[in-house]
């Protein structure tokens, strides 16, 4: 494939865009086209293999070589250049474009091309694209912006594809927030660089949601962190907390750039940074004094504005999504369970769990107080007509460990529960203090640890606000319709005594529960922190998920 070819090809689809940019771009590529004329020639009189020029080897992507301005960066030095890598670069991309609401992949645009070569442009293209694109914030253009926008275009390709897709069902939801606080459209792009559009992703560190809230911060915000509730993943809740940092940062520094840089390293990096550059308050004269993260966290900003808004000139097309655009709200005055939802007005779980990812354990605390649930606009009119009846079904078995309104008003110690966690093969400190809405801190404060390093089967103690939902602990005895309808019960104590359901100690780190009326591998295996429903099936070689009132089964606990 040669390279006139190629450019004559791209002139024409310039050419029939019509706008002034694209209009702009054509002539320029037009004389680039004369220039790859000419040095052709002198190639082959030199007896250069022109295709040599052009391909960069198998494990590199084809590029035009238009310019020399900025070398291009291979496999291996591009993280070296770049600086920082952000963490929403850790995602599993194969994982996340195979899931359920993602049919890779599929046009949704006729002009838009996609296959798995980048094409390359020339620093005037770029610097014109960024300048005619709408902000507030500069986007200065340079070698450091030219090698994140190479990150994303060229080594990040199916991630770019994720988030475009995220980003019709996201970005109207952030752009609403923004301007209710009169902030800057284009911060929305920050949310691309620290989770690409993720509201579920969670750090090495613990920073959880779409703005990437650590803990404390996220609680400082407003934000309710509990076992039950991450606002840090509610994109409305945690945009609105991201503003009011925002707009704090602005007050101090008023300049974006600076306010960008204090969101990921602090404004005390950034005052620090300001004196040892004597005084300077403008980013690029403060840069090299900044932390390394930080340096290319605004080159990442910009890299971000512009390969979601020029993707198509890089041969990326969005995913096909099946999100809904069109959502409704409804707000949930009692406690209740997404499968109570999902199998009277079939709605898929996954679905539910996707539009309100705040919801930790499937369950929303509307007993505690107003609680919002989103739902596709068409199903909002059958959750209303069957209000009652949803709030009733399985109630007993679904809801078994709630806690009555009455105790959770009587004070925030009510919902404070002491509980054991069984280390699993993979967690680590913050994993399991995000399952719980504590700090990895505190659990090394609690155990003793020396480190967030925690070995298989471990069983660790942990200090968790319920939410409103107790743990069952495998010392307790509960029944199912008797928790959920006793006025009497508390945290500390969840034994009561209607119909029995044993626990019983056993040996080889097993206790031994006998199944009650209305229970299911996956209710039983939420009295137990740690065990899964299919932990429960395998001990029991059960060869399915059928259970019968009475049945002895054995829950591994240690």
């Amino acid at each position: 494939m040669h390279m006139k070819k190629q450019i004559t090809i791209l002139l024409s689809i310039l050419l029939l865009q019509g706008s002034f940019v694209y209009a702009q771009e054509a002539v320029l590529l037009e004389q680039l086209l004369e220039e790859e004329e000419q040095q052709a020639e002198e190639a082959l009189l030199d007896g250069e293999d022109e295709d040599d020029r052009l391909f960069l080897g198998e494990d590199s992507l084809f590029r035009f070589n238009l310019s020399g301005d900025y070398s291009v960066l291979s496999n291996d030095s591009l993280a070296l250049e770049v600086g920082f890598i952000p963490k929403s670069f850790d995602l599993d991309v194969d994982s996340l474009l195979n899931s359920w609401h993602v049919q890779y992949f599929s046009n949704v645009d006729d002009y838009c091309h996609d296959d798995a070569h980048n094409v390359s442009f020339p620093d005037s293209i770029y610097r014109m694209r960024l300048e005619s694109l709408y902000h507030v914030i500069p986007l200065t253009y340079n070698k450091s912006v030219k090698d994140c926008i190479n990150l994303y275009a060229e080594k990040r390709r199916g991630l770019v594809r994720y988030m475009l897709g995220m980003a019709n069902y996201y970005f109207p939801i952030i752009e609403q927030v923004l301007d209710e606080h009169d902030m800057p459209d284009e911060l929305k792009y920050l949310a691309v660089v620290e989770s690409a559009l993720n509201p579920n992703a969670l750090s090495r560190v613990g920073a959880a949601g779409l703005w990437q809230f650590m803990l404390p911060t996220g609680k400082m915000c407003g934000l309710e962190i509990s076992s039950l509730v991450d606002e840090r993943r509610d994109p409305v809740k945690a945009t609105h907390a991201a503003c009011v940092y925002f707009q704090n940062m602005y007050d101090i520094y008023e300049d974006w750039n600076l306010v960008l840089a204090a969101y990921n390293c602090g404004p005390g990096n950034v005052n620090k940074a300001i004196r040892r550059a004597g005084g300077k308050t403008d980013f690029w004269d403060i840069y090299s004094y900044l932390p390394k993260e930080t340096r290319s966290y605004v080159p990442l900003f910009i890299a971000a504005y512009y390969i979601m808004n020029y993707s198509c000139e890089h041969n990326l097309c969005p995913v096909q999504t099946s999100l809904p655009l069109a959502t409704d709200t409804i707000m949930v005055d009692r406690m209740l369970h997404f499968e109570q939802i999902t199998e009277l007005i079939n709605v898929d779980i996954e679905l539910l769990r996707l539009l309100n990812p705040q919801y930790k354990r499937d369950i929303i605390p509307g007993n505690n107080k107003p609680s919002v649930l989103k739902l596709p606009s068409l199903d909002t009119y059958a959750f209303v007509e069957m209000e009652d009846t949803i709030y009733r079904h399985r109630m007993d078995e679904l809801l078994a460990n709630c806690v009555p309104y009455n105790a959770i008003t009587t004070g925030q110690s009510s919902t404070r529960e002491r509980i054991t966690h069984v280390a699993q093969n993979g967690e680590n400190l913050y994993t399991i203090a995000d399952k719980y809405g504590v700090t990895a801190r505190e659990i090394r404060r609690w155990n003793g640890l020396g480190s967030n390093r925690v070995a298989r089967g471990k069983r660790l103690v942990v200090y968790v606000d319920n939410g409103g939902v107790t743990f069952a602990s495998a010392k307790q005895t509960t029944t199912a319709p008797a928790a959920a309808k006793s006025t009497t019960q508390t945290v500390a104590k969840t034994t009561t005594a209607a119909a029995t359901t044993t626990t019983t100690k056993a040996t080889g780190g097993y206790v031994t529960y006998t199944v009650q009326s209305g229970d299911s591998l996956y209710a039983i295996a939420q009295k137990y922190p740690g065990i899964s429903a299919a932990n429960i099936q395998k001990a029991n070689n059960l060869p399915n998920t059928k259970i019968r009132p009475g049945q002895k089964l054995r829950i591994p606990v240690g």
